[in-house]
Parts: C-alpha cells; sequence; structure tokens
C-alpha cells in the first residue's frame, strides 16, 4: 500500500534483472573464448604430440641403426676373403691327409712285401717239417692283395681329379666288405700265431732260420 515501498521493490527487481542480463552477457561472451581456447591448446597437445613420436621416432632409428649395422656384414666382400680363406685351409689340410693316408698305405704295403719274399717264401721252400709257415702268418698274403687293391683305389679317386672332386669316403665303403672279412680272419689267427713263434724261439735250429730272415729283412 505504501507507493515508496513499492517503488523500493522495483528497483530490486529491476537491479536483479539486470545483473542477470549482465551475467548472461558476459556468458555468451566468454563462452566462445573458453571453447575456442580450449580447442587451440587441443590442437597444441596434438601437434607436440606428433612432434614428440617424429623425434622419438628419430631416436629410436639413430639407436637402432648401429645395431643394424653390427647385424649385418660391414664389409662383405672381407667376411668372403675370411671364408674362402678357411675354406682353402680345410681343403689343404684334407690333401694332405689323403696324401698321408695313401703314403702309409704304400708304406705297408712295402713292408709286407718285404716279409712274403724274405721270410714266408724262404721258410716255405725249406719245408721244415715242425715249422707251420701258414700257422704262423696266417692269412697274410691275403692281407697284402687287398691292400693293394685299397692303394689301387685312392690312386684312381685321386690322380688327375680336383681336391674338391676326390671322394674317398666311397673307396672305404666299395671295401668294408672284404677288409672286415680278410681282417676278422688274420685278427681271429693272431694270438695262436704268437703262441706258436714263442714256441719256435725256444727250438735253436727253428730260431737260427727264423734269424736269418729276419737278417735278410735288415
Amino acid at each position: 500500500d505504501c507507493p515508496g515501498k513499492e517503488g523500493a521493490g522495483g528497483r530490486k527487481r529491476n537491479l536483479t534483472l539486470l545483473r542477470n542480463k549482465l551475467y548472461m552477457g558476459q556468458r555468451r561472451r566468454t563462452e566462445p573464448v573458453v571453447e575456442s581456447t580450449t580447442t587451440a591448446g587441443d590442437h597444441g597437445n596434438l601437434r607436440r604430440s606428433q612432434s614428440d613420436r617424429t623425434e622419438y621416432s628419430q631416436k629410436l632409428q639413430e639407436k637402432m641403426a648401429p645395431q643394424a649395422v653390427s647385424s649385418t656384414p660391414a664389409t662383405p666382400p672381407q667376411e668372403d676373403e675370411e671364408e674362402e680363406e678357411v675354406s682353402r685351409r680345410m681343403m689343404g689340410r684334407r690333401v694332405k691327409i689323403i696324401a698321408e693316408l695313401m703314403q702309409t698305405e704304400k708304406d705297408y704295403i712295402s713292408d709286407l712285401d718285404l716279409c712274403i719274399k724274405e721270410v714266408i717264401q724262404p721258410l716255405r721252400n725249406m719245408q721244415i717239417a715242425r715249422f707251420d709257415v701258414d700257422g704262423l702268418f696266417s692269412n697274410i698274403e691275403l692281407v697284402h692283395q687287398l691292400s693293394a687293391k685299397l692303394l689301387s683305389l685312392l690312386e684312381e679317386a685321386t690322380t688327375d681329379v680336383e681336391p674338391p672332386m676326390q671322394i674317398i669316403g666311397e673307396v672305404f665303403l666299395q671295401i668294408k666288405g672284404p677288409l672286415e672279412d680278410t681282417y676278422k680272419i688274420y685278427c681271429y689267427h693272431h694270438d695262436d700265431a704268437h703262441t706258436m713263434l714263442e714256441y719256435y724261439e725256444k727250438d735253436e735250429e727253428l730260431k737260427q732260420h727264423l734269424r736269418d730272415c729276419v737278417q735278410s729283412l735288415k
């Protein structure tokens, strides 16, 4: 009922409405700014993230580069030369082993040949009744023949054949059956032949025949 009170109340309402309008106006002005700032910040973060990834990738490649170089031949020609040198040394060693094998077989055949010519055949020719030549020397003549055959095969496999093409193992596979059969007999009679020799050495006459044969060998 009091006009003054109504006027005061109206002014309060007007001030409240004015504050609300000012607040809403301020909000409308600040919202786009905040939104654009946030968006710009997000893009900035994205740009920095991409940059970080690129930098990390470059650093990773730099770190991996030395390992990649070390894991692959730095100088392939040099390694090839080293491998070739190793192969040459191995082939040279193989050639020497084959040559030594053949020379050993030649010496063995020579010894057997001397034994047959200077000991076995003279004792047979003497025809001593109580002297068992075949029992003492077993099948040594077959051993001689087999060794000669082995040497012949080795020479055939190596003569006019380049070292890498020399197939030595095939020779032993080819002759392994006769080797086993021949040496099986020789080894089986070896102990008996040794006992027989000890017995003959106790007989002075037979012992002298053996000495003569040994002297011929020398």
